[in-house]
């Protein structure tokens, strides 16, 4: 099983508890940002627990879907996002660092899928 860099490990826990401190902030009375909450903290989360989950894939095969999963999710986190910045739930400039960090763990998971694909091809 390859290992990746435990880097990516941390990277993507970090990231977990920055998006559940952010859904705290979300949670007020308002259905719809409960709904928001709700979906970014389950995508957000799924991103680093998919990541570690690999670490103990049973395959290669195994390795690379999980790491997929990870981008998958990655890809759905930067929606919400994006969706709460442009909805002007927080003042701006709040969610910039935290869409940055989210457009970097997606660029880092896209290149490691694709490196793992064409070993597996």
């Amino acid at each position: 099983m390859p290992k990746e860099k435990p880097d990516i490990c941390q990277r993507t826990f970090n990231f977990s508890v920055r998006s559940y401190k952010l859904c705290r902030e979300l949670s007020q009375p308002n259905i719809n940002e409960q709904v928001i909450s709700r979906q970014l903290l389950k995508s957000s989360t799924s991103i680093g627990a998919n990541v570690e989950e690999a670490q103990a894939g049973q395959s290669l095969a195994d390795f690379v879907s999980k790491y997929n999963i990870a981008l998958k999710e990655a890809r759905e986190t930067h929606y919400w996002l994006r969706l709460i910045k442009e909805v002007n739930i927080f003042p701006d400039g709040k969610l910039d660092s935290i869409i940055s960090e989210c457009d970097e763990i997606i660029a880092i998971l896209t290149t490691i899928v694709k490196k793992l694909r064409a070993k597996t091809e």
